[in-house]
C-alpha cells in the first residue's frame, strides 16, 4: 500500500465515497467529535478529511485544520467548505506520514478510517504524538484486528481482497499503541458486533 495506489484508490472514491460510506462512517465519527470537550480557539487536526463529512459537526470557535493524500477528495471537502461558509477550516494536501506542523501545536487530533489505510500506521500515529501538545487527545476511530481468533482468522484471509479496496485489514491495536508508544485510555464500540472501535488516547511525550 504505498502512497500512489493509495491516492490511485481514492481519487476513483472520491465522486461516490459520500453515497457509499455515510450511512456507515458518519455516525462515529460525529460520537466521536461530541465527545472530544472542544473548546473555543482549540486547534484541531483532522487526519484524512476526505470529502469532509465530518466537517459540519466541529464547532465554529474552533480552528480545524483537515489534511488528506487525495486531492480529488480534498476538492468535494472544499465544495463542503464553502457551501457551509466554514472560514474557521483550512484544508491541505499532505502526507499523514510526514506532517508539516511544529511540534506541540494542536489540542487535538482526530484520524477516522485512516489508520488502516496509511502505508507505515507506526509512524502516522509517532507524527500524531508530535505535533499534539502533552497530555492531550488524539482519538482514533478504525476497523482493528479482532482479539477473538476465529474471526482474526476470517480478516487475515479476508486482508488481500480489502488492500485492493484501500485498506488493511490486519491492523491490531495492541500493536499498534506498543509500537508507537501510544497510551490508549479507552477502546470501545458503538454496537455489540460493530466492525469499527474509537480509541481515547492520552498524547504522551
Amino acid at each position: 500500500m504505498d502512497h500512489d495506489s493509495i491516492k490511485k484508490i481514492y481519487h476513483n472514491y472520491s465522486n461516490v465515497y459520500d453515497f457509499m460510506f455515510k450511512l456507515l462512517f458518519y455516525p462515529r465519527q460525529r460520537h466521536a467529535i461530541q465527545n472530544m470537550n472542544i473548546r473555543p480557539n482549540d486547534r484541531i487536526l483532522d487526519v484524512g478529511i476526505g470529502t469532509g463529512l465530518t466537517l459540519p459537526l466541529y464547532p465554529r470557535d474552533c480552528r480545524v485544520t483537515g489534511i488528506d493524500l487525495s486531492r480529488s477528495m480534498l476538492q468535494k471537502a472544499e465544495r463542503k467548505k464553502r457551501k457551509h461558509r466554514m472560514d474557521h477550516v483550512t484544508l491541505m494536501e499532505m502526507d499523514a506520514c510526514n506532517l508539516q506542523f511544529p511540534v506541540d501545536h494542536f489540542d487535538h487530533v482526530l484520524a477516522t478510517f485512516v489508520i488502516s489505510v496509511v502505508p507505515d500506521p507506526v509512524k502516522a500515529v509517532a507524527e500524531m504524538k508530535r505535533v499534539c501538545k502533552p497530555g492531550q487527545p488524539i482519538v482514533l476511530v478504525n476497523h482493528f484486528l479482532s482479539e477473538k481468533k476465529m474471526i482474526a482468522r476470517a480478516e487475515e484471509l479476508l486482508d488481500p481482497v480489502c488492500r485492493k479496496l484501500g485498506w488493511r485489514a490486519t491492523l491490531a491495536l495492541p500493536d499498534l499503541a506498543e509500537a508507537s508508544g501510544l497510551q490508549v485510555d479507552s477502546c470501545f464500540r458503538m454496537k455489540k458486533f460493530d466492525p469499527w472501535s474509537i480509541v481515547i488516547a492520552t498524547n504522551t511525550k
